[in-house]
């Protein structure tokens, strides 16, 4: 950017510009110059608002069948060869392990520390990992014991049961809170903190609600707000609260004596959990809070989770069954179908809670969970009689859990239940290539933020489809892993990963145009209209020229200043022979760049709120989307400046007429207009991102 030499957007003052040892050629260059600096600085804010992320890792390679079959001994030996060595690598703290199989718990493993500074251990009978969203599959299962006993039904109104009065535009039923699909948009504010303070699950669902953005039943869109009021309805129905009845109707008859939903964790488990670390070279993070309980605070031990797994099988360790047959099936298979779906409904679907996570031709029920440290998954192989449990306590180096998490899943998956082959494709060449081309480009998740000014994580944060080898359709990181993912069109609109489990199916249209792109049972994307994915550049591209005028103004002062020395300095040498001014000459008039002195201003303080204003947007986003917790206070500061932002175009406006009608350059004039576009930039896409709307929760 041409800084080096001092030049300024703003012109001389009068008093310095009156001197005529500068003559207004150089005052010319200087506009000229700075005006193109503007133009520049759009340009590169632009262009790096777009800027291609870092390529991920590619998939893992394929595992070889077992010959020994699902062991102890060959379990064992598999886990052996792959979790230490990831751990170390990855420098993830501590790994729990859990597979069941036939009735029986084949193996529970500990690897690496609970404890890093303490050197302790990781015992799968004893440590308590956070499992996060696996938590849903408790919530479910208390929630369709309730409809197993007749208390609640899946289709009616849950309002019936819990007097929350949300004032939904659409009612929700139990089906769609336990299928993802009631149409809520995303909220993060209190989702994991930290303290002593029980949360309140009433309080967490009636304060600041999410809206409700897609009619149920149509949309899937993952909701942490959704399962946790699937949770209420058990404490309201039961009349129990939510922890107490888990406690009772469901880890007590399972035999999972060393798990709760209690937060804080009672004493005789406190001892015994796990520490979280984001990797293990630092330091702990505190017990991680999470606001809505039923949708992610359970903490567990892998021997629990086995047992938890042989319950959902049919093969409790007690002799109490925690759901009957029927429930448990019903649990296990779609919800949904096309009458509310559509196309979608080809794809993976949502059971009562599961998710559809079939490989190899295998039925698969299965369902993830992440805080800010722990990640975890649990897998059934219904008709196999299999389950897999595993928990890792840090996210570790560049994510390394999130890879090995999926590496765990995978090479279970093809060492104990091998692939047949791929499915044949019944599409044409020509349809293939021409819907590979309809799909690609760039999408946003269902589970967003729409109606708050978190809706710029969107755009910021495109998943992206491009065409590859002419008529399959690769995906960068977003797909439920971090890894790039090809498909290819095995029937009409439907996807299978190459080399993968996942299926995409895609609904168009009347037109024919991409309107829903449906992955991983829950998940579903829309594509980024071109006016979205234009805001945030707009935004940043104007916000870098108002930056490089308000950088011009202290810069241009001095430049003054310094000319203004030395015109004194020149006269100083030559007034003594010159002639005296009479004494009865008249005032000289006002210089026209006079009139354009209070826009000049108004314009730069204007300038000052655009950029301090989305200097705090961007720290904002930043927290809220980090999951800390950021003052009112301080978003409605950014709201503030923003407001003062708008008032800098209305002066914007006024000062290239000003400097028209002052006839001050057709350079100045044309610097002044793009100093108007930059601001016109940034109130265009401050409004059309929520930043100035009343409703700041989040």
């Amino acid at each position: 950017m041409p800084m080096s030499s001092p030049t300024s957007s703003a012109p001389s003052s009068p008093t310095s510009s009156a001197s005529s040892s500068h003559p207004v050629p150089r005052r010319r260059r200087t506009v000229r110059r700075t005006a193109l600096a503007l133009v520049g600085a759009a340009a590169l804010a632009t262009l790096g608002a777009c800027a291609a992320a870092p390529e991920p890792p590619g998939p893992p390679p394929q595992q070889p069948a077992s010959t020994a079959g699902l062991t102890r001994e060959d379990v064992d030996a598999w886990l052996d060869g792959t979790v230490p060595e990831a751990l170390e690598e990855g420098r993830i703290a501590g790994a729990t392990v859990a597979v069941v199989h036939d009735g029986e718990v084949v193996t529970t493993r500990g690897f690496g520390v609970a404890d890093v500074a303490a050197d302790t251990p990781v015992d799968p009978e004893r440590t308590l990992f956070r499992v996060g969203s696996v938590s849903k599959m408790l919530t479910a299962t208390a929630v369709m014991q309730l409809v197993a006993a007749g208390d609640v039904d899946l289709d009616t109104d849950v309002e019936q049961y819990t007097d929350l009065d949300l004032d939904l535009p659409h009612p929700v039923t139990l089906r769609h809170l336990l299928t993802h699909t009631a149409g809520f948009e995303e909220r993060v504010a209190g989702l994991i903190g930290s303290g002593d303070t029980p949360p309140d699950l009433r309080r967490s669902l009636v304060e600041a609600p999410p809206a409700q953005v897609y009619e149920p039943g149509t949309v899937p869109a993952y909701s942490n707000f959704g399962n946790a009021l699937a949770g209420y309805v058990v404490e309201a129905v039961s009349g129990q609260p939510f922890a107490e009845y888990v406690d009772e109707h469901v880890l007590e008859p399972a035999g999972m004596t060393s798990s709760s939903f209690a937060q804080p964790l009672p004493d005789d488990l406190a001892a015994d959990v796990a520490l979280g670390y984001p990797t293990a070279d630092d330091a702990p993070l505190p017990f991680e809070m999470v606001g809505q309980p039923p949708a992610g605070a359970f903490s567990a031990t892998a021997t629990d989770m086995a047992r938890f797994m042989l319950a959902h099988l049919g093969r409790p360790a007690g002799d109490a069954e925690v759901l009957p047959a029927a429930t448990r099936d019903l649990m296990q298979r779609p919800a949904l179908d096309a009458t509310t779906l559509g196309a979608l409904a080809q794809g993976e679907r949502m059971g009562l809670g599961w998710f559809d996570e079939s490989r190899h031709g295998h039925r698969v029920v299965g369902h993830g969970g992440d805080t800010n440290v722990f990640h975890s998954h649990l897998q059934l192989w219904p008709d196999d009689g299999t389950g897999l449990y595993l928990s890792l306590s840090s996210t570790g180096t560049d994510g390394a859990a999130y890879l090995l998490r999926d590496d765990l899943l995978a090479g279970f998956a093809d060492r104990y239940f091998p692939a047949d082959g791929a499915p044949a494709t019944t599409v044409d060449d020509a349809t293939r290539a021409a819907h590979a081309q309809a799909l690609a480009g760039a999408y946003e998740s269902t589970r967003g933020f729409h109606s708050t000014f978190l809706t710029a994580a969107g755009p910021l944060q495109p998943i992206t489809a491009e065409v590859v080898d002419g008529d399959r359709v690769r995906f960068g990181s977003g797909l439920g892993t971090l890894r790039p993912t090809v498909f290819e069109e095995v029937q009409p609109w439907v996807y299978q990963e190459v080399d993968g489990h996942r299926r995409l199916t895609v609904r168009t249209d009347d037109a024919g145009r991409v309107e829903l792109l449906g992955h991983d049972s829950a998940m579903s994307l829309v594509p980024v209209s071109p006016w979205r994915a234009a805001t945030v550049p707009l935004l940043l591209g104007g916000a870098a020229v108002l930056l490089l005028t308000v950088l011009a103004w202290p810069v241009g002062a001095v430049v003054r200043r310094v000319r203004a020395r030395r015109a004194a300095a020149t006269g100083a040498a030559t007034g003594a022979g010159s002639p005296a001014v009479p004494a009865t000459a008249p005032a000289p008039a006002p210089a026209p760049e006079s009139r354009v002195r209070l826009p000049r201003l108004l314009t730069r303080l204007g300038a000052v709120a655009a950029v301090l204003a989305v200097a705090l947007w961007a720290y904002v986003l930043v927290g809220v989307l980090g999951l800390q917790d950021v003052p009112t206070l301080l978003i409605r500061g950014a709201q503030a400046l923003t407001v003062l932002a708008t008032a800098g175009l209305v002066a914007a406006v006024w000062r290239v007429v000003a400097e028209a009608r002052a006839r001050t350059g057709w350079w100045r004039v044309g610097a002044a207009a793009v100093v108007l576009a930059a601001f016109a930039a940034v109130n265009v896409a401050s409004n059309a991102l929520n930043l100035v709307s009343p409703d700041i929760s989040y």
